[in-house]
């Protein structure tokens, strides 16, 4: 039976939680569906709380992530900026590199 090591990336900003794996993929429902709403309710959480996650990203990020249009003729909704679809390809391709040194460790430890 092999072993596995298992742990999940987490990218911080001055010692606070920026990016991880559940943001990334409420970043990817909200890119998907066009509303925070949406994607919250696909994920699971309140709209409050996912709403929360978003505000606190942009205000981390140098610039914003994420971005509401208001009403008009083709009603509302919330996109990703191009600084937020390259944070999470940035994010992903830096999992994956993680994950395959997580199995290699694994394949050559002595547990």
């Amino acid at each position: 039976m092999a072993f596995e090591i298992n742990n999940r990336l987490w990218i911080a900003k001055n010692g606070k939680p920026f990016l991880g794996i559940g943001r990334i993929q409420l970043l990817e429902q909200i890119a998907q569906e066009g509303s925070i709403n949406k994607a919250a309710k696909g994920m699971g959480m309140s709209y409050k709380r996912a709403w929360e996650i978003v505000n606190t990203i942009n205000e981390m990020a140098e610039e914003p992530v994420v971005v509401r249009q208001i009403g008009g003729s083709g009603g509302g909704g919330t996109t990703l900026t191009k600084k937020g679809e390259k944070l999470v390809s940035e994010f992903k391709r830096i999992d994956d590199k993680y994950r395959e040194l997580l199995k290699q460790e694994a394949r050559h430890c002595c547990f």
